[in-house]
Protein backbone atom coordinates (compact mmCIF):
# COMPACT_ATOMS: atom_id res chain seq x y z
CA UNK A 1 0.00 0.00 0.00
CA UNK A 2 1.27 3.45 -0.90
CA UNK A 3 -0.04 6.15 1.38
CA UNK A 4 -0.31 9.55 -0.31
CA UNK A 5 -1.52 12.24 2.01
CA UNK A 6 -1.06 15.98 2.38
CA UNK A 7 -0.84 17.18 5.97
CA UNK A 8 -1.13 20.88 6.62
CA UNK A 9 -0.58 22.94 9.73
CA UNK A 10 -3.80 23.68 11.51
CA UNK A 11 -3.44 26.15 14.33
CA UNK A 12 -2.79 29.32 12.34
CA UNK A 13 -4.89 28.44 9.30
CA UNK A 14 -7.57 30.99 8.42
CA UNK A 15 -10.80 30.11 10.19
CA UNK A 16 -9.23 27.26 12.12
CA UNK A 17 -10.63 26.37 15.52
CA UNK A 18 -7.67 24.14 16.37
CA UNK A 19 -6.97 23.74 20.06
CA UNK A 20 -3.59 22.10 19.98
CA UNK A 21 -0.12 22.91 18.76
CA UNK A 22 0.31 23.00 14.96
CA UNK A 23 1.24 19.66 13.56
CA UNK A 24 3.39 18.71 10.60
CA UNK A 25 3.13 15.04 9.79
CA UNK A 26 4.88 12.64 7.45
CA UNK A 27 3.55 10.16 4.94
CA UNK A 28 4.94 6.66 4.78
CA UNK A 29 4.89 3.64 2.53
CA UNK A 30 2.91 1.06 4.47
CA UNK A 31 4.71 -1.96 3.06
CA UNK A 32 8.32 -0.90 3.35
CA UNK A 33 8.35 1.97 5.82
CA UNK A 34 10.00 4.57 3.60
CA UNK A 35 9.77 8.06 5.07
CA UNK A 36 8.98 10.72 2.52
CA UNK A 37 11.13 13.81 2.14
CA UNK A 38 9.82 17.08 3.47
CA UNK A 39 9.91 20.03 1.13
CA UNK A 40 11.69 23.22 2.09
CA UNK A 41 9.37 25.15 -0.19
CA UNK A 42 6.03 26.59 0.76
CA UNK A 43 4.60 25.13 -2.44
CA UNK A 44 3.75 21.44 -2.65
CA UNK A 45 6.61 19.18 -3.72
CA UNK A 46 5.60 16.02 -5.53
CA UNK A 47 7.55 12.76 -5.35
CA UNK A 48 6.81 9.36 -6.90
CA UNK A 49 5.81 8.04 -3.48
CA UNK A 50 3.47 10.84 -2.50
CA UNK A 51 3.03 14.48 -1.61
CA UNK A 52 4.10 16.52 1.39
CA UNK A 53 3.70 20.18 2.17
CA UNK A 54 5.75 22.36 4.50
CA UNK A 55 4.70 25.98 4.95
CA UNK A 56 7.18 27.60 7.39
CA UNK A 57 4.89 30.59 7.90
CA UNK A 58 2.18 28.37 9.33
CA UNK A 59 4.11 25.49 10.86
CA UNK A 60 5.24 25.08 14.45
CA UNK A 61 8.87 24.85 13.41
CA UNK A 62 10.33 22.07 15.48
CA UNK A 63 11.99 18.70 14.91
CA UNK A 64 10.80 15.19 14.09
CA UNK A 65 12.15 11.98 15.64
CA UNK A 66 11.60 8.66 13.88
CA UNK A 67 13.18 5.25 13.36
CA UNK A 68 13.34 3.71 9.91
CA UNK A 69 14.29 0.36 8.47
CA UNK A 70 17.98 1.22 8.83
CA UNK A 71 17.93 0.67 12.63
CA UNK A 72 18.76 4.33 13.23
CA UNK A 73 16.75 6.86 15.23
CA UNK A 74 16.77 10.01 13.11
CA UNK A 75 16.23 13.56 14.34
CA UNK A 76 15.44 15.84 11.41
CA UNK A 77 14.27 19.41 10.95
CA UNK A 78 11.17 20.20 8.96
CA UNK A 79 13.21 20.61 5.79
CA UNK A 80 14.25 16.97 6.11
CA UNK A 81 17.83 17.76 7.12
CA UNK A 82 19.49 15.35 9.54
CA UNK A 83 20.22 16.96 12.89
CA UNK A 84 21.30 13.95 14.91
CA UNK A 85 21.29 10.13 14.83
CA UNK A 86 21.20 7.37 17.40
CA UNK A 87 22.49 4.16 15.89
CA UNK A 88 21.42 0.63 16.80
CA UNK A 89 17.80 1.69 17.38
CA UNK A 90 16.21 -1.51 16.18
CA UNK A 91 12.51 -0.64 16.04
CA UNK A 92 11.11 2.71 17.17
CA UNK A 93 12.13 5.68 19.30
CA UNK A 94 10.56 8.25 21.60
CA UNK A 95 11.86 11.49 23.08
CA UNK A 96 12.10 11.62 26.91
CA UNK A 97 10.84 14.78 28.57
CA UNK A 98 13.70 16.39 30.55
CA UNK A 99 11.12 17.57 33.10
CA UNK A 100 10.73 13.97 34.33
CA UNK A 101 14.28 12.91 33.56
CA UNK A 102 16.37 15.04 35.88
CA UNK A 103 16.73 17.80 33.31
CA UNK A 104 18.73 15.59 30.95
CA UNK A 105 18.48 16.81 27.36
CA UNK A 106 18.58 14.71 24.22
CA UNK A 107 17.71 11.36 25.80
CA UNK A 108 15.54 8.91 23.85
CA UNK A 109 13.89 5.54 24.32
CA UNK A 110 14.86 3.00 21.66
CA UNK A 111 14.59 -0.70 20.95
CA UNK A 112 18.09 -2.02 21.58
CA UNK A 113 17.71 -5.64 20.54
CA UNK A 114 15.18 -7.78 18.69
CA UNK A 115 14.90 -11.55 18.84
CA UNK A 116 12.88 -14.34 17.32
CA UNK A 117 9.88 -15.49 19.31
CA UNK A 118 11.65 -18.60 20.58
CA UNK A 119 10.85 -18.98 24.24
CA UNK A 120 8.08 -16.40 24.07
CA UNK A 121 5.66 -18.76 22.28
CA UNK A 122 4.03 -18.17 18.93
CA UNK A 123 0.37 -17.28 18.60
CA UNK A 124 -1.98 -18.93 16.09
CA UNK A 125 -1.50 -17.74 12.53
CA UNK A 126 2.06 -16.55 13.04
CA UNK A 127 4.84 -18.33 11.20
CA UNK A 128 7.48 -16.26 12.94
CA UNK A 129 7.38 -13.56 15.54
CA UNK A 130 10.07 -10.94 16.07
CA UNK A 131 9.88 -9.36 19.52
CA UNK A 132 11.75 -6.63 21.35
CA UNK A 133 14.23 -8.40 23.59
CA UNK A 134 15.78 -5.30 25.16
CA UNK A 135 14.64 -1.68 25.23
CA UNK A 136 16.54 1.19 26.73
CA UNK A 137 17.40 4.84 27.14
CA UNK A 138 20.22 6.43 25.15
CA UNK A 139 21.85 9.75 25.94
CA UNK A 140 22.74 12.30 23.23
CA UNK A 141 25.98 10.48 22.49
CA UNK A 142 24.26 7.11 22.11
CA UNK A 143 25.39 5.66 25.43
CA UNK A 144 22.92 3.25 27.06
CA UNK A 145 21.99 4.65 30.48
CA UNK A 146 18.99 2.40 31.24
CA UNK A 147 17.67 -0.86 29.86
CA UNK A 148 14.89 -3.39 30.38
CA UNK A 149 14.71 -6.93 29.10
CA UNK A 150 16.72 -9.56 30.94
CA UNK A 151 14.63 -9.03 34.10
CA UNK A 152 11.34 -9.00 32.19
CA UNK A 153 8.97 -11.98 32.49
CA UNK A 154 10.34 -14.61 30.12
CA UNK A 155 13.62 -12.72 29.71
CA UNK A 156 12.40 -10.42 26.92
CA UNK A 157 10.74 -7.02 27.20
CA UNK A 158 8.27 -7.71 24.36
CA UNK A 159 7.65 -3.95 24.36
CA UNK A 160 5.48 -2.55 21.58
CA UNK A 161 4.14 0.84 20.48
CA UNK A 162 4.75 2.99 23.57
CA UNK A 163 6.59 3.76 26.80
CA UNK A 164 6.96 6.77 29.12
CA UNK A 165 9.20 8.02 31.93
CA UNK A 166 7.36 8.73 35.18
CA UNK A 167 8.10 11.62 37.56
CA UNK A 168 9.30 9.09 40.16
CA UNK A 169 12.10 7.96 37.82
CA UNK A 170 10.47 4.68 36.85
CA UNK A 171 9.34 3.85 33.31
CA UNK A 172 6.01 2.46 32.13
CA UNK A 173 6.37 0.02 29.25
CA UNK A 174 3.56 -1.24 27.03
CA UNK A 175 4.30 -4.88 26.22
CA UNK A 176 2.80 -8.14 24.98
CA UNK A 177 2.23 -11.24 27.07
CA UNK A 178 1.54 -14.54 25.29
CA UNK A 179 -0.44 -16.81 27.59
CA UNK A 180 -3.63 -18.88 27.79
CA UNK A 181 -6.69 -16.99 29.06
CA UNK A 182 -9.67 -18.96 30.38
CA UNK A 183 -12.73 -18.69 28.17
CA UNK A 184 -10.89 -17.67 24.99
CA UNK A 185 -11.07 -19.76 21.83
CA UNK A 186 -7.42 -19.07 21.05
CA UNK A 187 -5.14 -21.40 23.05
CA UNK A 188 -2.61 -18.57 23.38
CA UNK A 189 -3.74 -14.94 23.60
CA UNK A 190 -1.49 -12.06 22.55
CA UNK A 191 -2.39 -9.99 25.60
CA UNK A 192 -1.44 -6.40 26.38
CA UNK A 193 0.39 -5.68 29.61
CA UNK A 194 1.82 -2.57 31.26
CA UNK A 195 4.99 -2.88 33.31
CA UNK A 196 6.34 -0.20 35.62
CA UNK A 197 10.10 -0.70 35.65
CA UNK A 198 12.55 0.87 38.10
CA UNK A 199 16.03 2.23 37.22
CA UNK A 200 17.53 -1.21 37.93
CA UNK A 201 15.34 -2.74 35.18
CA UNK A 202 13.05 -4.56 37.63
CA UNK A 203 9.26 -4.78 37.31
CA UNK A 204 7.66 -3.12 40.34
CA UNK A 205 4.03 -2.97 39.10
CA UNK A 206 2.07 -4.58 36.29
CA UNK A 207 -1.35 -4.45 34.70
CA UNK A 208 -2.69 -7.23 32.45
CA UNK A 209 -5.56 -6.34 30.12
CA UNK A 210 -7.38 -9.69 30.17
CA UNK A 211 -7.79 -9.43 33.96
CA UNK A 212 -9.99 -6.35 33.39
CA UNK A 213 -12.02 -7.49 30.39
CA UNK A 214 -15.31 -7.00 32.25
CA UNK A 215 -14.44 -3.32 32.77
CA UNK A 216 -14.16 -2.47 29.06
CA UNK A 217 -17.88 -1.92 28.49
CA UNK A 218 -18.68 -4.95 26.32
CA UNK A 219 -22.18 -6.42 26.45
CA UNK A 220 -22.47 -10.18 27.10
CA UNK A 221 -22.97 -10.77 23.37
CA UNK A 222 -19.92 -8.64 22.53
CA UNK A 223 -17.82 -10.43 25.14
CA UNK A 224 -18.66 -13.67 23.41
CA UNK A 225 -17.33 -12.23 20.13
CA UNK A 226 -14.15 -11.05 21.89
CA UNK A 227 -13.48 -14.42 23.45
CA UNK A 228 -14.13 -16.20 20.15
CA UNK A 229 -12.05 -13.83 18.05
CA UNK A 230 -10.15 -15.39 15.15
CA UNK A 231 -7.05 -13.41 16.09
CA UNK A 232 -5.06 -13.71 19.29
CA UNK A 233 -4.38 -9.94 19.32
CA UNK A 234 -7.92 -9.26 20.49
CA UNK A 235 -7.35 -5.68 21.76
CA UNK A 236 -4.21 -4.42 20.01
CA UNK A 237 -3.49 -1.59 22.42
CA UNK A 238 -1.44 0.89 20.40
CA UNK A 239 -0.57 3.64 22.84
CA UNK A 240 0.04 4.34 26.51
CA UNK A 241 0.17 7.84 27.98
CA UNK A 242 0.50 9.27 31.46
CA UNK A 243 -2.58 11.46 32.01
CA UNK A 244 -0.48 14.32 33.41
CA UNK A 245 -1.62 17.48 35.25
CA UNK A 246 -5.04 18.64 34.08
CA UNK A 247 -7.95 20.89 34.99
CA UNK A 248 -10.36 18.03 35.64
CA UNK A 249 -8.26 16.65 38.49
CA UNK A 250 -7.66 20.16 39.79
CA UNK A 251 -11.45 20.54 39.98
CA UNK A 252 -11.74 17.33 42.01
CA UNK A 253 -12.31 14.59 39.41
CA UNK A 254 -10.02 11.82 40.67
CA UNK A 255 -10.47 9.76 37.50
CA UNK A 256 -8.02 12.13 35.87
CA UNK A 257 -5.30 11.77 38.51
CA UNK A 258 -2.07 12.91 36.78
CA UNK A 259 -0.44 9.56 37.66
CA UNK A 260 -3.14 7.51 35.95
CA UNK A 261 -2.53 5.89 32.57
CA UNK A 262 -4.53 6.35 29.37
CA UNK A 263 -4.55 3.83 26.53
CA UNK A 264 -6.57 2.94 23.48
CA UNK A 265 -7.44 -0.47 22.06
CA UNK A 266 -7.50 -0.29 18.27
CA UNK A 267 -9.14 -3.64 17.55
CA UNK A 268 -11.83 -3.10 20.18
CA UNK A 269 -12.66 0.58 19.54
CA UNK A 270 -12.33 2.02 23.03
CA UNK A 271 -10.15 4.45 24.98
CA UNK A 272 -9.73 4.09 28.74
CA UNK A 273 -7.95 5.37 31.84
CA UNK A 274 -6.35 2.99 34.35
CA UNK A 275 -6.35 4.04 37.99
CA UNK A 276 -2.69 3.61 38.87
CA UNK A 277 -3.47 2.85 42.52
CA UNK A 278 -6.14 0.18 42.01
CA UNK A 279 -5.62 -1.00 38.42
CA UNK A 280 -9.33 -0.46 37.73
CA UNK A 281 -10.73 1.25 34.64
CA UNK A 282 -12.14 4.55 35.91
CA UNK A 283 -12.99 6.34 32.63
CA UNK A 284 -13.84 5.02 29.20
CA UNK A 285 -14.91 6.23 25.76
CA UNK A 286 -16.45 3.46 23.64
CA UNK A 287 -16.81 0.73 22.61
CA UNK A 288 -20.33 2.07 21.94
CA UNK A 289 -20.80 5.21 19.85
CA UNK A 290 -23.50 6.79 17.76
CA UNK A 291 -23.87 4.97 14.45
CA UNK A 292 -21.86 6.42 11.57
CA UNK A 293 -23.03 6.72 8.00
CA UNK A 294 -21.62 8.02 4.74
CA UNK A 295 -23.61 11.22 5.15
CA UNK A 296 -23.21 11.74 8.87
CA UNK A 297 -19.78 10.30 9.74
CA UNK A 298 -18.00 13.64 9.70
CA UNK A 299 -20.49 16.44 10.28
CA UNK A 300 -18.97 19.89 10.54
CA UNK A 301 -21.00 21.19 13.48
CA UNK A 302 -19.38 21.26 16.93
CA UNK A 303 -19.87 20.67 19.76
CA UNK A 304 -21.73 17.40 19.19
CA UNK A 305 -21.86 13.97 20.85
CA UNK A 306 -18.99 11.68 19.89
CA UNK A 307 -19.98 9.59 16.88
CA UNK A 308 -18.44 6.32 15.67
CA UNK A 309 -14.69 6.07 16.26
CA UNK A 310 -12.98 3.04 14.74
CA UNK A 311 -9.39 1.70 14.69
CA UNK A 312 -8.11 4.84 16.43
CA UNK A 313 -4.53 5.77 17.36
CA UNK A 314 -2.64 7.95 19.82
CA UNK A 315 -5.31 9.08 22.25
CA UNK A 316 -3.87 11.50 24.81
CA UNK A 317 -4.82 14.37 27.09
CA UNK A 318 -3.66 17.74 25.74
CA UNK A 319 -1.01 19.00 28.19
CA UNK A 320 -1.40 22.11 30.31
CA UNK A 321 -0.26 25.31 28.66
CA UNK A 322 -1.64 24.37 25.25
CA UNK A 323 -4.95 25.42 23.70
CA UNK A 324 -7.62 22.91 24.71
CA UNK A 325 -5.59 21.64 27.66
CA UNK A 326 -7.35 18.76 29.40
CA UNK A 327 -9.30 17.65 26.35
CA UNK A 328 -8.68 14.33 24.65
CA UNK A 329 -6.99 14.33 21.25
CA UNK A 330 -7.19 11.22 19.07
CA UNK A 331 -6.54 10.21 15.46
CA UNK A 332 -9.68 8.39 14.34
CA UNK A 333 -8.64 6.19 11.43
CA UNK A 334 -12.18 5.14 10.55
CA UNK A 335 -10.80 1.69 9.73
CA UNK A 336 -12.32 -1.73 10.23
CA UNK A 337 -12.44 -2.74 13.90
CA UNK A 338 -14.82 -3.59 16.74
CA UNK A 339 -16.89 -6.46 18.17
CA UNK A 340 -18.92 -6.66 15.98
CA UNK A 341 -17.16 -4.72 13.22
CA UNK A 342 -18.26 -1.09 13.41
CA UNK A 343 -20.41 0.30 10.60
CA UNK A 344 -18.08 2.95 9.17
CA UNK A 345 -18.39 4.38 5.65
CA UNK A 346 -16.75 2.43 2.85
CA UNK A 347 -15.57 5.73 1.41
CA UNK A 348 -14.64 8.76 3.43
CA UNK A 349 -11.64 9.80 5.41
CA UNK A 350 -9.86 9.66 8.69
CA UNK A 351 -10.02 12.55 11.12
CA UNK A 352 -8.42 14.15 14.16
CA UNK A 353 -10.89 14.66 17.01
CA UNK A 354 -10.65 16.85 20.09
CA UNK A 355 -13.08 15.61 22.71
CA UNK A 356 -14.31 17.04 26.01
CA UNK A 357 -13.80 13.91 28.19
CA UNK A 358 -16.41 14.98 30.74
CA UNK A 359 -19.25 15.76 28.34
CA UNK A 360 -18.07 13.22 25.74
CA UNK A 361 -18.52 15.84 23.04
CA UNK A 362 -16.47 16.57 19.94
CA UNK A 363 -15.39 20.20 20.33
CA UNK A 364 -13.11 20.38 17.28
CA UNK A 365 -12.11 18.16 14.40
CA UNK A 366 -9.83 18.09 11.37
CA UNK A 367 -10.59 16.16 8.20
CA UNK A 368 -9.31 16.20 4.65
CA UNK A 369 -11.98 18.75 3.83
CA UNK A 370 -10.33 21.18 6.25
CA UNK A 371 -6.97 21.06 4.45
CA UNK A 372 -7.81 23.79 1.98
CA UNK A 373 -7.06 21.32 -0.78
CA UNK A 374 -9.48 19.08 -2.64
CA UNK A 375 -12.90 19.13 -1.03
CA UNK A 376 -12.74 15.40 -0.46
CA UNK A 377 -12.79 13.42 2.77
CA UNK A 378 -10.51 10.91 1.08
CA UNK A 379 -7.61 13.40 1.01
CA UNK A 380 -6.90 12.39 4.63
CA UNK A 381 -7.44 8.65 4.77
CA UNK A 382 -5.36 6.10 6.67
CA UNK A 383 -7.59 3.13 7.53
CA UNK A 384 -4.90 0.50 6.96
CA UNK A 385 -3.55 -1.85 9.58
CA UNK A 386 0.01 -1.19 8.42
CA UNK A 387 1.98 2.02 8.83
CA UNK A 388 -0.30 4.74 10.16
CA UNK A 389 0.92 8.31 10.63
CA UNK A 390 -0.82 10.04 13.47
CA UNK A 391 -0.75 13.33 15.31
CA UNK A 392 0.56 13.98 18.76
CA UNK A 393 1.90 16.76 20.92
CA UNK A 394 4.94 15.86 23.00
CA UNK A 395 5.41 16.92 26.64
CA UNK A 396 6.92 20.24 25.54
CA UNK A 397 3.93 21.06 23.38
CA UNK A 398 5.97 20.51 20.21
CA UNK A 399 4.41 18.64 17.32
CA UNK A 400 5.78 15.24 16.48
CA UNK A 401 4.71 12.52 14.14
CA UNK A 402 5.15 8.93 15.19
CA UNK A 403 4.57 6.07 12.83
CA UNK A 404 2.99 2.95 14.26
CA UNK A 405 0.52 0.26 13.33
Amino acid sequence: MTLTTTFKTLHNSPGSTARFSPVLSQAMLGAVGVLLSISASAAPSIYPTGTTRYDPAKAFNSFVLFSGGDNIAHLIDLNGNSVHEWKDAASHSTLIDPAVNGGKLGHVFVTLEMTEGIGTDLVPGQVSRRVAKTVGELDWDGKTVWSFGDKAPGGAAQQHHDWARLPNGNTVVLANLVHPVKGFKQPQVLDDVVYEVNPAGEVVWKWIASEHINEFGFSPAELKLVRNADIADYLHVNNLKVVGPNRWFAAGDKRFDPENLLFDARNANFIAIIDKKTGKIVWRLGPHYKAASEEQAQPRNVPRPVDQISAQHDAHIIPEGLPGAGNLLVFDNQGLAGYPTAAVPRTGGSRVLEIDPIKNEVVWQYTGEDSGGPKMKESLRTPSLSAIPHFRTNPYGHPLCRITH
